[in-house]
């Protein structure tokens, strides 16, 4: 407690620099708007997302104090709060609502795909609830136990800010990164002039498969991850291909599998390709292991949720020191009557398909996880809060409820996944705010003004990431080979398992064990699981990006420690860069994908709504990155402060926080 009184911020209370400017607002949307359908792009392919704090601090700073010659350390504070909005935002949407877009595709589910209105009603109520739900836990959370929770990414984003007061030379790396894959994924899958995937797979007497997506975003999660992870997943999918496939092709022989031919004829265990038996088979088992992943994570962080939202909870509505400029959050009337309306707004909005059971739901789920999430992220870090586990014990018993209350049927399934995807979103929202929150602790911010711009990433984020699914789902479809959305099709296995379904519930309870027995192994479980979920022409590639960075870190000759963790650093920010340009194209190209459906007569309404600002956001969106970036390496302002900021330990909190396997 001593610690916190003595704590005196890099700026004064009484000093008041520009901070919530035109300047720092336009560039954090636009990073909000990048990074949140980047990691939209990411999420439903691989189940995972990346932090954006980082390389949106870096990124600003490259632009603000380079390019602009403007000497603000809080504009670039509000630039990654903004940008890193949009991540949070877009992991919680995307863990749920394709769900509803795989039931649309279904012949015979009486379910409508969500219109882009309804995407980002549902999405915009949930970014400001968790955004509102954290406010009045800051003093006590962030105030009241500095020095007690280290918030691992707040803290780290916190030193590269600090240190890059004299310029922003890293942000080239970002920027690299980005242009080089951007470049890579467009001649590829766009011009098409050499294939982005390599197959090899086996029928008969022994079915197998292995593949690998050669492209940059899948080997920058590996860099990330590192090995450990990376390996994990890998061996997930190995399971898979070389031996449950082999397994169920042999053991079902000549017996007739559910799969059928364009005649409607069984096919023959036996004569099944590798990725039909994973599609019919597989992926259940992995989803099971995926759910009881997500369970075990949540039931070993019981203990430590009931005590910190107990904890939580009696510092709630705590106050700062009166005019102290640091400690000024936004009014608590303010908070209150906000929370009031969006929960008003939830039940009586027609677009958002939720009852007045499902909205009390959401304010008791949302606020308990939303104190939770704040607190959990201080101890632990982002990349080990289970907010998977959350979403699914949330749609277990909100699924229970509505069919207790005779919501049933499609309107009671669609019911609990937007109740879920709200949920979802507010943990994940609340998470952001904290350690942002954090981050502007340390370095003098206004408390209020980072809230604001909070709620600011939160709109503009919801706003896009409608135009997004859409475009993806148009270009590719949810559940598809290129978009698995191995999340989104957990949460709709475990909705319709609750509702009474037909689920293949010995292939379920197959990944339930099989997760069970790698925890007590004492291997990461949910790693694991996403692993043997996901194709493994998805794993094989990130586990690569793992063994460059082993290389990196073991292999290659450096004069020094500090050369050594420098060139590995510098390396996690130019993977963040591939993730970011890869997944920019990947939606130019969907948007390409969209248009030609539209020509072939596909149809339009809500969907050409969504496409035309889905578009325009875009487009913008690539214009700003190309500008700033050609600037950014143009400028001459190198920095040796943010060079010795990632020499100096910020980054290795950081480590496991930037990739969030949520």
């Amino acid at each position: 407690m001593n610690e916190k009184n003595e704590f005196k911020p890099y700026i004064p209370a009484d000093r008041v620099m520009p901070e919530l400017t035109v300047t720092s607002i336009v560039m954090g949307m636009l990073l909000a708007v990048i990074f949140g359908a980047a990691n939209a792009y990411l999420g439903l392919r691989v189940g995972m997302t990346v932090s954006a704090s980082i390389p949106a601090a870096v990124i600003s700073m490259g632009v603000i104090r380079v390019i602009m010659r403007k000497d603000s350390i809080l504009e670039n504070n509000i630039v990654q709060t903004i940008g890193s909005a949009g991540e949070s935002l877009a992991a919680g949407a995307i863990f749920t609502i394709p769900a509803i877009f795989i039931w649309a595709s279904e012949e015979g589910s009486g379910i409508s795909e969500p219109s882009f209105i309804t995407i980002a009603l549902i999405a915009l109520c949930g970014g400001i609830l968790g955004v509102l739900f954290m406010v009045p836990l800051r003093t006590a959370l962030i105030v009241e136990e500095h020095g007690v929770l280290p918030y691992p990414e707040g803290t780290a984003c916190a030193e590269v800010l600090l240190a890059g007061e004299e310029g922003g030379r890293k942000s080239k790396v970002v920027f690299s990164g980005l242009g080089i894959a951007a470049l890579y994924k467009f001649v590829a899958d766009g011009l098409k002039l050499f294939p982005s995937e390599v197959d090899f797979s086996m029928q008969g007497s022994y079915t197998c498969g292995i593949g690998m997506d050669v492209l940059p975003a899948l080997s920058g999660v590996g860099y990330i991850c590192g090995i450990k992870i990376s390996s994990y997943m890998f061996a997930g999918g190995v399971l898979s291909y070389l031996a449950l496939i082999p397994a169920i092709a042999y053991f079902g022989g000549d017996a007739a599998s559910k799969v059928v031919d364009d005649a409607g004829k069984a096919i023959a265990f036996n004569q099944l390709a590798p990725g039909q038996i994973w599609s019919n088979y597989i992926r259940y088992i992995g989803a099971g292991a995926v759910a009881a992943g997500g369970l075990i994570s949540l039931i070993k962080s019981l203990p430590t949720m009931v005590k910190t939202f107990s904890r939580a909870v009696k510092g709630f509505g705590k106050k700062g020191e009166a005019g102290d400029r640091t400690q000024r959050d936004i009014p608590m009337s303010a908070v209150l009557g906000g929370i009031v309306v969006i929960a008003v707004a939830i039940w009586l909005l027609p677009e958002i398909p939720v009852s007045f059971v499902g909205a009390i739901i959401i304010v008791v789920f949302g606020f308990f996880f939303a104190t939770v999430s704040s607190r959990m992220v201080g101890i632990v870090g982002s990349s080990n809060n289970p907010v998977s586990g959350m979403a699914i014990a949330t749609l277990i018993v909100t699924t229970a409820i509505l069919k207790a209350t005779g919501s049933t049927g499609a309107s009671g399934m669609v019911a609990a996944i937007s109740i879920g995807t709200v949920i979802c979103i507010i943990a994940a929202m609340a998470g952001d705010t904290s350690q942002d929150l954090k981050t502007g602790y340390i370095v003098g911010a206004t408390p209020a003004k980072q809230q604001i711009g909070e709620l600011i990433g939160a709109v503009v984020s919801a706003i896009a990431i409608g135009g997004v699914m859409y475009l993806l789902n148009a270009a590719w479809g949810f559940g598809s080979e290129q978009i698995p959305a191995p999340q989104a099709t957990l949460m709709k296995m475990v909705v319709e398992g609750v509702m009474g379904g037909t689920l293949p519930w010995v292939l379920i309870f197959m990944g339930v064990f099989i997760a069970i027995v790698v925890e007590i192994l004492g291997i990461p479980v949910l790693a694991f699981s996403i692993g043997l979920y996901l194709p493994i022409h998805l794993s094989a590639p990130i586990m690569v990006g793992g063994v460059i960075k082993w290389l990196m870190e073991n292999k290659r000759k450096y004069a020094n420690d500090k050369e050594r963790k420098d060139s590995v650093d510098t390396g996690v920010l130019y993977a963040a860069g591939m993730i970011a340009g890869e997944g920019i194209v990947g939606i130019v190209l969907a948007v390409k994908g969209k248009k030609a459906a539209v020509a072939a007569g596909a149809p339009t309404g809500m969907a050409t709504a969504g496409l035309v600002l889905a578009i325009i956001g875009t487009s913008l969106s690539v214009i700003g990155v190309i500008a700033c970036g050609l600037c950014a390496i143009c400028s001459a302002g190198a920095s040796k402060e943010i060079n010795d900021a990632l020499n100096s330990g910020a980054l290795d909190d950081l480590q496991n926080a930037l990739d969030q396997i949520s």
